[in-house]
């Protein structure tokens, strides 16, 4: 039985090869895009599942209050993690990492730039699934000028994994023993270094310092439900270990800290939350969203509804063409039963095919989907294995519940009335078909709002007046390479034609580098009046060649030597702490120990700059601070030159007048500007084009429709045209109870769309607002393009000849 039905079915499909067509690539468009997001979901969620003790890691964060300053960081003190697994017998092991930033590592006669290097304790690796190649990777980093390569790592330093025991040269005068070599970090991870270095390395990881976040800190418990009870003692923890230090400094005790409105607090973060919920300050690679891999997953589920609801639409579009069928089928006998077999072993014909040609598609579609989405997605054995038992089940429920309606409609048509010419209800009868029409158009208008608003929120990031000048500023970014000599480096800068101005330091807008103080408005180190802004040592050319504006006062000068004690600060923070204008102001900060003057260091306060954005626009502008300090971090240059690759082959030779056996390592700021949103890119264009797909799904099954109501008029339009009627009113007709249908799609689109897309722009500070022409142009393009749909089916029922429509067979 089941090979006749199909083999009625290939028949059937065969016969009609139109409508085959467009059932499969609507299915087909509809099953790649669901497969594409799958994918994309599955490894965002995937992130740290590697690790085979992941549900009992969790990472130590700090939250800090200090008056109005509120701040959340991934990282923690120096002793902590030691301490906790001291206090704690449930923690059976405990670990510090801390990126080592940019270093220059020696291969025979080359020096290559590495920028994925970290201090690591020895409990890394009991911690983490981090398998070992060679060496006793238990040990590998319990002594100092050790290290850890990766898999990669090794073979490109010594053309082997072997490497245990040989020498890595870091900076020209590091040497570091090789301890071992473990297998490549996989991407879905939210660290992914080359290089662990011991932390017994680093002189400043033995600090006993409680009042210092500079480590990422983990810690495996025995049992996850361990948790909760090191969460609820981590204050009485903190109080005990840190209260002495906050006396000191503060000249207050924990409790009185706490009694004036701040907090200093400890919190956990399990690992498998890192990726997709959090957000501090310290992370140790820009994480994901989860509000995106809901709207992702949303979308997919949208998309496959469109694409089966298509199925549904093209399907009773066909009902006149298959009436007859059915008819004589029951005149000789078929029941009921196996009419609805037939129509749903076509159904999953269909969806087979169509899955597989969305497989083929979604392996073809994968390299650029990687690149459009900054993934490195790949179809791996252990993928497929999970992939398609899924693709199976599918089928099943995409054919069963594309099929259903019409296998149930189809057979339900009466013998008599079929045979006679007579079929169901008209269009305007079926409630059903109605709301899928406005199902499928509510999705694509929602979807266009989205688009056309994050849109319009990009464009406004690109174009919002950041305080700042960031076109053509050249940033060589490591120039704390050249040591004493940088400062040269930068006055020879300075004097190339098309150089306008240089300034020196790594603290950047667009650097991501961060350094918070403490500072008090009096000497008494009042806590209720402290700022705890962002402090960055800059130079005196620094503002201009920013093209920054200063509100009051004035920029450093090299001609004032008592601006060494000076400070510039910016609009918030004059407005945090009063100050009006820059005129015979005071800014103290404590050396630790007595509260008493000689204890602290005075700043006056020579000017205000103001207000420019120096992180996201996620985030509002906190107070600043502008110290004059000689850090070589990177040099800036600001150029203005017709002829850039001219200017920047004098800079190259520069550099290599200073430093000829390093490269040069530079970026221009717009650049590095963009690379902070470029995951919002990446998802603004992911979502047009989903949008795009689901809007072609959708007029598929709109056009579907449209022909179905053809079929159900063609006497009705003939009659007409006998009468008179001409080809635009007929067409009028035909499309107006469509155009209603948008219309109502438009209505509950709309206020929808425009309450989740205000949600997503809360995660700005800075945003637009929903204009109303955003509804309407997305209301517009909905009704213009389902009009234009409707059009093509409504033109070719109006110039039918009214004699072959009206003829009685």
């Amino acid at each position: 039985m089941l090979k006749n039905y199909l083999k009625t079915a290939i028949r059937s499909l065969n016969k009609n090869k139109g409508f085959t067509t467009i059932n499969l690539l609507g299915l087909t468009l509809g099953l790649t895009s669901c497969l594409m997001i799958v994918l994309y979901v599955v490894d965002e969620l995937s992130y740290d599942k590697y690790n085979v003790n992941h549900e009992r890691i969790f990472r130590v964060n700090a939250e800090l209050k200090l008056g109005d300053n509120q701040a959340s960081y991934a990282v923690c003190m120096p002793p902590l993690a030691k301490t906790l697994k001291a206090e704690y017998p449930f923690i059976t092991q405990s670990a510090r990492i801390k990126p080592a930033g940019t270093t220059h590592v020696k291969k025979g006669n080359l020096t290559i730039v590495e920028n994925r290097i970290a201090f690591a304790d020895p409990g890394v690796f009991p911690i983490f699934t981090l398998p070992a190649i060679s060496g006793d990777i238990q040990t590998a980093l319990k002594d100092p000028q050790t290290v850890v390569l990766t898999e990669s790592t090794a073979k490109k330093y010594f053309n082997t994994t072997d490497a245990v025991g040989k020498t890595i040269v870091f900076n020209d005068k590091d040497n570091f023993k090789v301890t071992g070599v473990i297998k490549d970090i996989p991407q879905q991870s939210h660290f992914n270094f080359d290089f662990f270095v011991s932390m017994e390395s680093l002189p400043e990881s033995r600090a006993n310092k409680w009042l210092e976040n500079n480590y990422n800190t983990y810690v495996l418990l025995k049992d996850k439900k361990d948790a909760k009870t090191l969460q609820a003692s981590l204050p009485t923890f903190l109080r005990k270990f840190s209260g002495q230090e906050m006396q000191a400094d503060l000249g207050m005790s924990y409790d009185q800290f706490e009694k004036s409105g701040s907090y200093f607090r400890l919190n956990l973060s399990p690992l498998d939350d890192i990726h997709l919920r959090s957000a501090r300050i310290g992370e140790l690679s820009p994480n994901g969203s989860a509000q995106y891999v809901y709207i992702f997953s949303a979308i997919a589920i949208f998309i496959l509804l469109i694409a089966c609801v298509n199925f549904m639409n093209l399907s009773t579009a066909r009902s006149a063409n298959r009436a007859r069928e059915v008819g004589v089928r029951k005149v000789l006998g078929s029941s009921r039963k196996h009419l609805i077999f037939q129509f749903l072993s076509e159904s999953m014909l269909v969806t087979l095919l169509a899955t597989a040609a969305a497989f083929v598609a979604a392996i073809i579609l994968l390299p650029w989907f990687n690149q459009l989405a900054g993934k490195d997605i790949v179809l791996t054995v252990p993928t497929l294995l999970w992939l398609i038992p899924i693709l199976f089940v599918v089928v099943i429920m995409v054919g069963a519940l594309a099929g259903s309606y019409p296998a149930f409609y189809l057979s339900a048509f009466q013998p008599i009335a079929v045979l006679k010419g007579k079929l169901s209800a008209g269009f305007k009868s079926s409630v059903l078909r109605n709301f899928l029409v406005v199902f499928q158009f509510s999705i694509s208008i929602f979807l266009i709002i989205g688009t056309l608003v994050i849109y319009n929120q990009l464009n406004f990031i690109q174009t919002k007046n950041l305080g700042y000048n960031r076109n053509q500023v050249l940033v060589i970014q490591n120039a704390f390479e050249l040591n004493g000599e940088a400062r040269t480096f930068k006055q020879e800068l300075s004097r190339l034609p098309g150089v306008v101005n240089s300034t020196m330091t790594g603290f950047l807008p667009t650097s991501g580098w961060g350094n918070t103080r403490i500072f008090f408005k009096d000497a008494t180190l009042n806590q209720r009046e402290s700022l705890f802004p962002q402090t960055w040592e800059v130079d005196a050319d620094w503002i201009p060649t920013l093209g920054m504006k200063m509100a009051a006062g004035r920029n450093f000068s090299r001609e004032m030597q008592t601006d060494s004690s000076a400070v510039i600060i910016n609009e918030s923070a004059a407005k945090f702490l009063g100050f009006k204008d820059a005129g015979d102001q005071t800014l103290y900060q404590s050396l630790g120990g007595k509260t008493e003057l000689a204890n602290t260091i005075k700043y006056h306060v020579i000017g205000i700059v103001k207000d420019f954005n120096f992180r996201s626009l996620r985030e509002k502008v906190e107070p600043m601070v502008l110290k004059l300090g000689k850090n070589n971090g990177a040099v800036s240059v600001k150029v203005n030159t017709a002829n850039l690759p001219a200017l920047m082959s004098q800079v190259k030779n520069v550099w290599s007048k200073f430093s000829p056996s390093l490269q040069i390592n530079y970026s221009f700021m717009d650049q590095d500007f963009d690379a902070i949103y470029r995951s919002e890119q990446r998802i603004g264009k992911i979502f047009v084009i989903f949008t795009v797909l689901a809007i072609i799904v959708a007029c598929m099954g709109l056009f579907g429709l449209a022909a179905y109501a053809a079929e159900q008029r063609t006497k009705e339009i003939g009659i007409r045209k006998v009468l008179g009627a001409d080809i635009t009113s007929i067409v009028a007709m035909l499309s107006k109870d469509f155009v209603k249908l948008v219309l109502l799609a438009v209505l509950v689109a709309a206020p929808l769309g425009w309450y989740l897309m205000n949600k997503w722009l809360q995660d700005f500070a800075y945003r637009i607002h929903i204009q109303w022409w955003v509804i309407a142009v997305a209301g517009f393009t909905a009704l213009l393009i389902a009009f234009v749909t409707i059009s093509f089916q409504s033109v070719k029922a109006a110039m039918l000849n009214p004699v072959n429509s009206l003829k009685d067979e």
